[in-house]
């Protein structure tokens, strides 16, 4: 039986509101999504909110315009707020190329594999990149860029430019399932993979996505993980009730 602290009253548990349902459309993703979700994202800035539809396709949602149409809903059934409200359109390597404007568009991403994991980063003007790769350099780092990071079924890692839909590196080392990512969230743009293969990988984005650590924990399937807020200490969990705490990661 659950218990709860003192200041928490058990019968307000149950008295969160529903605002709102984001239905995935039947044409022309559905081929591609077979209809399941299994992770979402909120962007640390706020902007979008992501989900995976299935198993390729990500749709990135401007959240104050999904909330504006919740507040539009009637009877506490919510919209449907996954139809394409801005034209996009693909390019020659398969994801969405976006137009630029004051505020956010909302779009979708082909990932080509089946999607497990999404995580948002963004970065400080105080953390440097140390790039030297073209391609990945010429992304602008800064508080008011977003990459995503997406977990796929076939080990790899790929990250993309938020509001272009440019994919910009492919991280490969996994050989299982990427389960789940996380963000150190000082704005260092760390990141960090669970995966099947029993292994977490610490990657470091401003230096060209090296892989910097494997930790190896986790005698079975690693399924999630967590920063603490100062970014030093690093959580995860996995199969048969595994939970193991990274210092200085």
């Amino acid at each position: 039986m659950a218990s709860f602290p003192d200041s928490v009253q058990e019968n307000d548990l149950g008295k969160a509101k529903f605002i709102g349902e984001l239905l995935v459309p039947v044409a022309p993703f559905d081929h591609k999504t077979g209809r399941e979700t299994w992770t979402v994202a909120f962007a640390p800035n706020g902007s979008y909110f992501a989900w995976s539809q299935g198993h390729r396709i990500v749709r990135l949602i401007p959240w104050t315009k999904c909330l504006k149409n919740f507040s539009m809903g009637h009877g506490g059934k919510g919209t449907d707020a996954s139809s394409p409200r801005h034209v996009s359109h693909h390019n020659s390597e398969g994801e969405h190329a976006i137009s630029m404007a004051s505020e956010p568009l909302e779009h979708t991403i082909d990932c080509g594999e089946i999607v497990w994991g999404l995580a948002f980063g963004s970065s400080v003007p105080e953390k440097q990149s140390r790039c030297v790769n073209i391609g990945w350099h010429r992304f602008k780092f800064g508080q008011d860029q977003l990459l995503l990071a997406t977990g796929l079924s076939n080990g790899r890692i790929k990250i993309w430019d938020v509001y272009t839909g440019k994919l910009l590196v492919n991280l490969m080392d996994h050989t299982d399932v990427v389960r789940h990512l996380t963000f150190a969230p000082d704005g260092s743009l760390m990141l960090v993979s669970a995966s099947r293969d029993k292994t977490l990988r610490v990657w470091d984005l401003k230096d060209d996505g090296n892989m910097v650590k494997i930790l190896r924990g986790h005698p079975n399937w690693v399924y999630c993980c967590a920063f603490s807020p100062d970014s030093k200490t690093l959580c995860s969990v996995g199969m048969g009730k595994a939970v193991v705490a990274e210092l200085s990661v």
